[in-house]
């Protein structure tokens, strides 16, 4: 397990990472009442919220935001195994510094986040969506930078910013696409889907199909939720994962190519630094 708590201005920031060959519950409270936002990044734990004896699961949360309100009755576990392990940043701030935060967060968090600022109960959610690939690209970022000390702080500081505005920005897109539950779950079952076949994905005709609908109608409202096409969204996800196997499980850049769906090298290649803004050799 490796955590990071850093403070910055009026925020807590908080970096999980954790992995095991067996099967570990990592649980955690927070000393006092928070505000607070927790995107989850490459991994893909189990999590439980535990309060006045109730649990609320949540068994995929790869690129899972989760807005909640929590005081220190409210404890969350973690579900750490081989194949589901933990990335987690979190961003909190307490009740009484809301309106003391930079750059206008405070009216944000009172827009979009009304019944976190005002609880009613030990444990409030708020919105809970995937995230887009500007905030899951971020969230990587937090992960992989190599700065120390004050520079460090910096990084932090200014990514924690633009989190936060791409954030309070797929909140405020999300008001305006009137997309019913049904709909949701079936678009959300489109990417896992896609998730699930990296490799040899279906068509988008397959892939309407088997939610029920017709193409066009699949295109449209994909991209309204995640704020991209579907295989823009394929290819980015083909990537992070390439990302992983090269960088954590030391797979030759060949075989992350082949594992992601990519025959020619040259493609992956060009569309690796197209991404992430470098060679996979230099990672």
């Amino acid at each position: 397990m490796n955590r990071e708590i850093l403070d910055i201005t009026d925020y807590t920031i908080l970096l999980e990472e954790a992995s095991s060959d067996d099967n570990v519950i990592d649980s955690c409270f927070f000393d006092e009442p928070v505000i607070a936002i927790a995107f989850y990044g490459a991994g893909n734990v189990g999590l439980n919220v535990k309060f006045d004896g109730k649990t609320k699961e949540f068994q995929h949360t790869k690129g899972m935001v989760l807005s909640f309100y929590a005081d220190n009755k409210v404890e969350f576990e973690h579900h750490v195994s081989k194949q589901k392990s933990l990335q987690c940043l979190v961003i909190a701030t307490t009740v009484k510094n809301i309106y003391k935060l930079p750059n206008g967060e405070g009216q944000f968090l009172e827009k979009f986040l009304h019944q976190l600022v005002h609880p009613k109960d030990h444990y409030v959610e708020g919105p809970v969506f995937n995230m887009s690939p500007e905030i899951f690209l971020l969230v990587e970022q937090f992960f992989s930078n190599t700065y120390e000390g004050e520079i460090k702080m910096l990084f932090y500081k200014s990514h924690m910013t633009a989190l936060l505005s791409h954030y309070f920005g797929q909140l405020a897109k999300q008001e305006n696409t009137k997309l019913n539950t049904a709909q949701i779950k079936k678009i959300n079952l489109v990417q896992e889907i896609l998730i699930s076949n990296l490799e040899n994905p279906p068509s988008l005709t397959e892939l309407a199909y088997k939610i029920g609908t017709n193409t066009n109608t699949l295109k449209i409202e994909f991209k309204a939720q995640f704020g991209v096409p579907v295989f823009k969204y394929l290819q980015n996800e083909r990537l992070k994962k390439a990302y992983h196997l090269i960088k954590n499980e030391q797979k030759t850049i060949q075989e992350a190519a082949w594992a992601v769906g990519y025959d020619s090298l040259g493609s992956f290649s060009n569309a690796f630094e197209k991404k992430f803004g470098y060679r996979p050799s230099q990672v």
